[in-house]
């Protein structure tokens, strides 16, 4: 076979392989970010992966990309504009469309999110030993908001998957990014809370002694604390607990934060909604979205997902009178933790405003101005 006989486009994409869709993961040099892009690379229904840090994409990136899988092994890293190929002809391939791709820096975000069908989220700190939830609010608000602006301009019909903590306050903040930016859709912004549904999945099977594979519990309400309410009546198959397991299952699944490794769930739930977003049908999972379950605005439960997100929201069925006492501890603490999120977005507005007014009226230029859109400061602060 001569050199060139080859280097078609559709070469780009690993023999076999069938269309996918393409999928972000910012954050991808965390912790979590790490093995949830391995396991997005190892997922078939993917054929682009774009994965987006502020430090150290290019070494994750590398590292994925030699994976013998779908999305074909082409890194692209952006911090200077070079540009890496692993495959023996990668120079003549037209790649636009396919493969692994690494960017690295605020000023990368945009070209990390265009185009994109999935935007997975687990950038941002965990809470660690010690630290507060105000501690990781104050340190994850502002990270959440800054990547949801690029969303909403770079990919506004994307589906969104947010994974970083807290996600009872993150999601409303997102959910104000997108309504500011005119592009909210309910249905495409899912917190992930399928941790909880895992780690409840093993803890019950524990008790039981069988496969955790072969378990179903449905965790709703929130994903933190109090607001993490297993429901251990509706678990398949059916089965019953003493009062003590009760307490001891919900305890433990409550407050097992460190005992189960996120990137596995969170990467369960993109497939979930990959397998959605396909057409498949019968997808159900646990997710925290705009709800009107309750009377709060955002609610895990269980949902249907389709080709738009969460097509359907599922009530939360009977439940017995130690899951509605934990329903209603878990609505109280839930509300202060979604006003939490919304209060973030009206103080950095003020606070922006404030700085804009300050920094305008400096420069000796009249607020209506920047108000009717006549001038726009040129500082990216601003």
């Amino acid at each position: 076979m001569e050199e060139g006989a080859a280097l078609r486009p559709a070469a780009c994409r690993a023999k076999g392989g069938a269309p996918g869709f393409k999928v972000a993961v910012v954050g991808a040099a965390g912790g979590i970010g790490q093995s949830l892009s391995l396991l997005m690379k190892m997922n078939p229904l993917v054929s682009v992966l774009h994965l987006y840090d502020v430090v150290n994409t290019p070494g994750v990136t590398a590292d994925v990309s030699h994976m013998d899988t779908s999305a074909v092994p082409l890194v692209v890293t952006s911090d200077g504009g070079f540009l890496f190929l692993t495959a023996p002809h990668a120079p003549y391939l037209n790649c636009d469309r396919l493969g692994v791709r690494g960017f690295i820096g605020q000023q990368q975000l945009e070209a990390a999110l265009t185009g994109m069908d999935l935007v997975i989220i687990p950038a941002g700190l965990p809470r660690k030993p010690g630290m507060t939830r105000d501690d990781l609010f104050n340190k994850n608000a502002g990270i959440v908001r800054s990547i949801c602006e690029g969303v909403a301009k770079s990919c506004p019909n994307a589906i969104v998957n947010l994974i970083s903590n807290p996600v009872n306050s993150t999601v409303p903040i997102a959910a104000e990014v997108f309504k500011r930016a005119g592009t909210y859709c309910p249905k495409r912004l899912l917190g992930v809370t399928t941790l909880d549904v895992a780690r409840a999945n093993t803890f019950v099977a524990e008790v039981l002694g069988v496969d955790p594979r072969e378990v179903n519990v449905p965790v709703v309400g929130g994903h933190a604390g109090v607001t993490i309410l297993p429901l251990l009546s509706q678990v398949s198959p059916p089965c019953s607990f003493t009062p003590d397991e009760i307490s001891y299952l919900t305890n433990r699944i409550q407050n097992g934060g460190t005992e189960v490794v996120e990137a596995f769930a969170a990467a369960k739930f993109a497939d979930a909604c990959l397998r959605g977003m396909r057409g498949d049908a019968g997808i159900v999972e646990c997710s925290y979205v705009a709800s009107e379950v309750t009377e709060l605005p955002f609610f895990a439960s269980k949902v249907r997902l389709g080709r738009g997100g969460a097509e359907e929201i599922l009530p939360l069925g009977p439940l017995n009178d130690f899951e509605r006492a934990g329903l209603e501890k878990a609505k109280k603490e839930l509300s202060e933790s979604i006003q939490k999120g919304v209060s973030f977005m009206n103080n950095w507005t003020e606070h922006v405003y404030s700085l804009r007014t300050l920094h305008i009226c400096s420069l000796g230029v009249d607020e209506q101005q920047i108000a009717f859109g006549y001038w726009a400061p040129s500082s990216p602060d601003f």
